[in-house]
């Protein structure tokens, strides 16, 4: 493992991928502080881990955010890892799903990722160590038919991610933005009680496991962007070179 800090911060620590590497870190000796609505999970999380802190804290809300940090560090001693995995993943066409819900997917994806950002950020840098890791996903590289709304608060996240990363890539810290294909998490359900898109089945979903390991590759290799998975580059380059051909590829599978 890339870690070598004693501090890490999760958000969305109650399930997922945010309970996988919650616990990858504990069980490596780091005292993680997870941040999650959900009591519940974070107890799951915390189970024989007597080194894991549940905070509940809606990543949206940003002083709720800040006022954590600082309570994380004046408990636990300053953050050396942040790693960003608070998300919601509900699917649909974008004049069919709710406004409401398609706001609510940028303040918790993209806001709780500015909310953590600003709140941890700044001491890293002034330290000139640490590591920052966000959650993004294929979704934000390559749009797709009935997941627009995700699609966007992923690219927001990945946007976000890497401008930080060159605004700060001599400070020390060492950013990750990770872009899997879709992981077997909790997180998946939300979208199956929605709606699915055909594109979405054409492989089996990634172990969050095989996502951490590449996230810690990356770090070791001082790269940037995390897409692990068999073929996932490619996918990557085709939006970047051939965006006319995955449309209508999208297109066809979805039948309109």
């Amino acid at each position: 493992m890339a870690f070598t800090g004693k501090v890490a911060l999760v958000t969305g620590g109650g399930s997922g991928m945010g309970q996988t590497t919650a616990r990858i870190l504990a069980q490596a000796g780091a005292k993680v502080a997870l941040f999650d609505v959900n009591e519940a999970g974070m107890a799951d999380t915390a189970a024989g881990l007597e080194n894991v802190y549940p905070y509940v804290v809606d990543v949206s809300d940003t002083e709720a955010v800040h006022a954590a940090v600082d309570q994380v560090v004046a408990e636990l001693g300053p953050i050396d890892r942040v790693a960003n995995a608070a998300a919601i993943m509900p699917f649909g066409k974008l004049l069919e799903q709710d406004a409401k819900v398609q706001l609510k997917l940028m303040a918790i994806n993209f806001g709780g990722l500015v909310n953590v950002a600003t709140a941890v950020l700044p001491e890293m840098v002034k330290r000139g160590n640490g590591d920052f890791i966000s959650f993004s996903s294929m979704s934000g590289i390559i749009p797709g038919l009935l997941m627009g709304g995700y699609c966007s608060s992923k690219s927001a996240v990945q946007t976000y991610t890497e401008t930080l990363y060159h605004e700060n890539r001599d400070s020390g810290v060492r950013f990750v933005c990770a872009c899997p294909p879709p992981v077997a998490t909790p997180l998946w359900k939300q979208a199956e009680d929605t709606i699915v898109p055909e594109l979405t089945k054409a492989a089996p979903a990634l172990a969050p496991e095989e996502v951490i390991a590449d996230i810690e590759q990356c770090l070791e290799k001082g790269e940037f962007l995390s897409m692990p998975g068999k073929g996932t580059s490619i996918g990557y380059y085709m939006r970047r070179f051939f965006p006319n051909y995955l449309w209508n590829y999208a297109h066809k599978a979805e039948g309109f």
